[in-house]
């Protein structure tokens, strides 16, 4: 093999094409592996050395996937010493991030098939050697020593499991079989008992978390008001009733009635919600090799034929560049997108509960793993039983703190990749909700007459005479070019209906807060929020000052809430099958439609027969031949593992319609 091995990482793909050249290159890879027996698994596997996390020298796969891999991805970066397949002498111009001693390779080597998933995270977390460039700061260091002061043998003589593995495993095996603490006691204690004596298995459960604990992240449990009103936090955490609606925050100590009375002997709050610090969870990804790299990702890659494939791409995101470049010019500085819906934790037919989590992203990863469930982080988890609705900014406050103090000042962080200190900033790009959630998120209701939040007051909606529902039919016009046909034609929409106007654009950060503050709009957790928001909603379609405006860098944004695109793709599945289908109750075919339709527009066909005052078959109306073979081949549809669910489970031939369709499964159907 040639010394200079350059071409792992150039002309990979020539004029649009993978190179002959860069294919030979591979195979000579591939046949030098094979020829160190001591590296291969089972005779045919090696280690992919591509740049996918989960391979990157760590997972053994087949001679033909590997090299698919590297075609796909290439090789993981400064892998100029290939001493995970056999080579032996590591050159000099072999990347110090790579160096390690011929005996510690052979040792990991032939100890990878005893090797636990903990030995697989510790190696990710610290790299095949940890030789830093700059001391890590305190915190890192912390959580690195803790690794390795954890990865002692359980007892003298064993290689398969350590002190900190066991605990792990330990409290794995509880979580997987619900058992109980005493469970977990007497297991640990019998386990005791069949080690040698200066084993160093924890004691009981208490020790085994105490163990552990420095693997986790922080959480703060933050009482709050019964009502929603406040939570005791901040200026306000030695309060000991709500300033709002004065409910006490803590429960009666007493309890009971005659002779039977209980006294509290620790104080219990009527309800509590839970904050995780999302500084720390950030800081967790610059601490381990296998997404210190993908955390630039985003500043790395390139878009292919002026095609947005990523949100860094989009005009959002690079108009933010442009108005905070001092911010951009650092790509490891981190861009949020947050999410929040609600959820019955006990089923529909269980206690009604609703419970709301909020969810933020990093936008930095590459888009297979942004949208992985490992990289998105719960923050809050707002309590039930009732929806918060508005009042969701009072849970929000830790979060937008956290973001404030992230953004103007940042967090001192240990990049692995990178083996240095920096100072590490984050700002939240946009919010993303179904419809209901993006009013209590901006603040403007999605309810009524002026319930577009990208018309506002320009909506052209109008009430629907005998239904009394509103309608935004013909309302799209106005978004169509000067002199378009459309714009005159007076038969296909709203008959003898001419459009003249022209949308007026949307608003940018600064009207909208401009408009915010002269109508004197207050924030939720104001004291006379309520009061005052309450009477400006009569005359405008905002409800209050979304916490979010609190952000310096709100204003600046081009998009600030998203849409869910699923959650409108279901709602829009289910109206028109249920029409297609004609379910009683559901379809949107009914008399009353009808009757409405022709004092609109011109359906001179669909009109009541005067005669027998019926209304005449619409075309698109299954009958019940076409609905039966509809839904048979809906069950004899299948689908690749993981490409949707089981349909056919979803139908209901004797009363011929399709029921408990989940959001993907409604996407699949339409794009089908």
């Amino acid at each position: 093999m040639e010394d200079d091995r350059e071409w792992m990482y150039k002309g990979r793909i020539v004029n649009g094409m993978f190179s002959n050249e860069w294919g030979d290159k591979v195979n000579e890879f591939v046949a030098f592996a094979l020829r160190h027996p001591e590296c291969v698994n089972g005779g045919t596997a090696i280690r992919c050395p591509c740049t996918l996390v989960k391979c990157q020298n760590k997972k053994f796969l087949n001679v033909e996937t590997a090299k698919v891999h590297l075609y796909r991805n290439g090789f993981v970066p400064d892998y100029y010493g290939w001493i995970y397949h056999g080579e032996k002498q590591v050159h000099q111009w072999c990347s110090s991030s790579v160096r390690v001693s011929v005996s510690e390779t052979d040792q990991m080597v032939s100890d990878n098939m005893n090797h636990t998933t903990y030995h697989r995270t510790v190696c990710d977390a610290t790299g095949p050697e940890f030789n830093p460039d700059e001391e890590p700061n305190a915190e890192a260091r912390n959580f690195y020593d803790m690794i390795r002061a954890g990865d002692k043998p359980v007892y003298e003589g064993n290689s398969k499991h350590t002190q900190l593995s066991v605990a792990v495993r330990m409290l794995e095996i509880k979580c997987r079989h619900r058992s109980s603490q005493a469970w977990f006691d007497d297991m640990s204690n019998f386990i005791q008992e069949l080690l040698p004596q200066d084993n160093l298995m924890p004691l009981d459960f208490y020790s085994t978390k105490k163990l552990v604990r420095g693997l986790g992240l922080p959480i703060q449990v933050i009482h709050c008001c019964v009502n929603n009103c406040m939570i005791y936090w901040g200026d306000d955490s030695d309060l000991n009733s709500c300033k709002k609606c004065g409910h006490a925050q803590y429960k009666q100590k007493v309890r009971g009635s005659g002779n039977r009375l209980y006294i509290r002997k620790l104080k219990v709050s009527y309800k509590k919600m839970h904050y995780f610090p999302i500084t720390p969870r950030l800081q967790r990804l610059y601490a381990s090799t296998a997404t210190a790299n993908e955390i630039r990702w985003h500043s790395e890659h390139h878009m292919e034929d002026g095609k947005m494939c990523h949100p860094s791409d989009a005009p959002a995101w690079k108009h933010f560049d442009g108005c905070f470049p001092d911010f951009s010019s650092e790509v490891r500085n981190v861009r949020l997108g947050l999410f929040a819906d609600g959820f019955q934790p006990f089923g529909q037919s269980g206690q009604q509960y609703s419970l709301w989590p909020v969810v933020v992203t990093s936008y930095n990863l590459p888009l297979d793993l942004c949208m992985k469930g490992e990289f998105m982080f719960l923050i809050v988890l707002v309590p039930g039983p009732t929806n918060p609705k508005g009042k969701i900014d009072v849970f929000l406050q830790p979060l937008i703190a956290e973001l404030k103090s992230l953004w103007g000042v940042g967090v001192q962080t240990y990049d692995i990749s990178k083996r240095k200190n920096f100072q590490m900033r984050a700002t939240l790009m946009w919010t993303i909700n179904d419809f209901p959630a993006y009013s209590m998120m901006s603040g403007w209701s999605t309810a009524g007459m002026l319930a577009c939040p990208h018309c506002m007051e320009d909506s052209d909606t109008f009430r629907l005479i005998k239904s009394r529902k509103q309608s935004w039919f013909d309302n799209h016009r106005k978004f169509l070019p000067m002199n378009h046909p459309y714009q005159r034609n007076t038969k296909d929409f709203i008959k003898n209906r001419k459009v003249t106007k022209q949308f007026l654009g949307v608003r940018s950060g600064d009207e909208i807060l401009q408009d915010l503050n002269n109508r004197g709009l207050r924030k939720v957790i104001d004291v006379d929020a309520e009061v005052v928001n309450a009477a400006i909603s009569k005359t405008c379609g905002w409800n209050k000052r979304s916490i979010f405006w609190d952000l310096p860098y709100w204003r600046e944004h081009l998009l600030r809430h998203n849409l869910d695109f699923m959650h409108i793709e279901k709602n829009v599945f289910d109206n028109i099958f249920n029409t297609v289908f004609n379910i009683p109750g559901k379809t949107k075919d009914t008399y009353k439609s009808r009757d409405e339709l022709n004092k609109y527009c011109r359906r001179p066909q669909f009109a009541q027969n005067l005669v027998t005052s019926k209304y005449p078959d619409v075309p698109f109306v299954l009958n019940k031949s076409q609905k039966k073979d509809v839904l048979e081949w809906v069950k004899k549809l299948r689908f690749p593992d993981g490409y949707a669910s089981n349909l056919g489970r979803c139908v209901d031939a004797n009363k011929r319609k399709m029921f408990g369709m989940k959001s993907h499964d409604c996407h699949v159907f339409m794009q089908s």
